[in-house]
């Protein structure tokens, strides 16, 4: 089984190979590995790197939701926890974006301490990318919106870690700023 520095090291080598070719939304246009990037390295830095199955999660915390890997290919791969954690975390895609994110919000309390972490780093990165350097009104009205949800969905999974709280509440205020 794969452990520290190499389970980290494979999980963002598959996770780079199954969102190769998509990218994040917005102008930018950016490739969506850096998403995972940041979230890893979010989870990575607060925890003063001491969890490498969480930063692997981080890796791949999208992969079941985004591409055709199975849960059952990251237990194989990464181990039970690992592939418990992205599971987790990920949403049912087969329901609509307003019941998807209904379900974040009501399920968020009841995640587990890691996953809870994952959701936050997550929230925090897709924050930042929504800041725009002088938005227009679309982009104003998207950004609010994704705020106020973001909010809800982190409200029930704070307590965990006091740096991503702060790290999060430094994020909204950011975004705040640009409206």
């Amino acid at each position: 089984m794969l452990t520290g520095l190499c389970l980290v090291s494979e999980a963002a080598e598959l996770a780079a190979r199954r969102h190769s070719g998509q990218h994040r939304k917005g102008d930018e246009n950016e490739p969506y590995i850096n998403h995972l990037a940041e979230v890893a390295s979010l989870l990575a830095s607060v925890t003063d790197g001491a969890d490498a199955e969480l930063v692997a999660a981080g890796w791949l915390h999208d992969t079941i939701e985004d591409t055709d890997t199975s849960r059952d290919e990251l237990a194989e791969r990464f181990g039970a926890r690992v592939a418990g954690l992205v599971e987790e975390v990920t949403d049912d895609m087969t329901l609509a974006k307003s019941e998807r994110r209904r379900l974040q919000v009501v399920d968020a309390p009841k995640k587990s301490p890691d996953a809870k972490l994952i959701k936050i780093a997550d929230k925090i990165s897709n924050i930042r990318a929504r800041i725009f350097f002088e938005p227009d009104a679309e982009q104003k009205e998207e950004l609010a919106d994704y705020l106020a949800w973001a909010e809800q969905v982190v409200k029930g999974c704070r307590g965990i870690n006091a740096r991503l709280d702060t790290l999060f509440d430094e994020a909204m205020a950011h975004a705040k700023d640009t409206l």
